[in-house]
């Protein structure tokens, strides 16, 4: 009885093992989806955001550290933004951006099976250009630009969880994200304070 017992134990032993080695082992892969991004915290006359999409799409690996543990860096190109309208000085406006970022999420993954994965870590974001397109009821000015000054913040830290599903080498993925940093880097920037926030579903193919 002890002998059976005994193997029994060395079998579920091994065969957790085999299973921890299968669930960690160095991974590549490719993603592309969208986000659909609004902001939050803001400050500003009447300032009235709504969400709207964008691309996000990049590469990942995955680097196992323990047994079901792993680091998953990312580096996508990414856009966020926002609808918005409000009043600026007595006139009414609405303001339509995009902004164009390239974003490094560093997540803690832990995969309690071999094709679910629960993430959560930080993310530098470094912000490449941005798209306005605002309208007054007079006038439409659209404008693209690259930042040379300190009044708007280029970088920005925020936040990430979510969720990875894996069928094969296809790996659908949930998340959502919070800026921790306002955008306006000195606060003398003339648009309204805010931080980003959104969610992303991507469907990528893990090497």
């Amino acid at each position: 009885m002890k002998k059976s017992l005994l193997m029994m134990a060395m079998l579920a032993f091994l065969a957790y093992q085999a299973n921890a080695q299968n669930h960690n082992r160095f991974q590549l892969g490719l993603k592309a989806g969208a986000n659909y991004a609004n902001v939050y915290d803001t400050e500003g006359e009447a300032f009235k955001a709504n969400a709207k999409p964008g691309l996000a799409a990049g590469v990942f690996t995955s680097i196992p550290v323990l047994n079901f543990i792993s680091i998953q860096p990312e580096i996508l190109f990414s856009q966020k933004g926002f609808k918005a309208s409000g009043r600026l000085l007595g006139n009414s406006y609405s303001l339509e951006r995009t902004s164009n970022s390239l974003d490094v999420p560093l997540l803690v993954a832990f995969k309690p099976f071999r094709a679910f994965t629960l993430l959560a870590g930080p993310q530098y974001s470094y912000l490449l250009s941005q798209k306005d397109v605002f309208e007054n009821g007079a006038t439409t000015i659209e404008q693209e630009q690259e930042f040379l000054n300190d009044d708007y913040r280029k970088y920005n830290l925020a936040f990430v969880g979510g969720a990875d599903v894996a069928v094969k080498h296809l790996v659908i993925g949930a998340r959502a994200g919070w800026d921790l940093i306002k955008n306006n880097g000195n606060g003398n920037a003339a648009t309204p304070r805010y931080k980003n926030a959104w969610f992303q579903a991507t469907v990528g193919y893990m090497f």
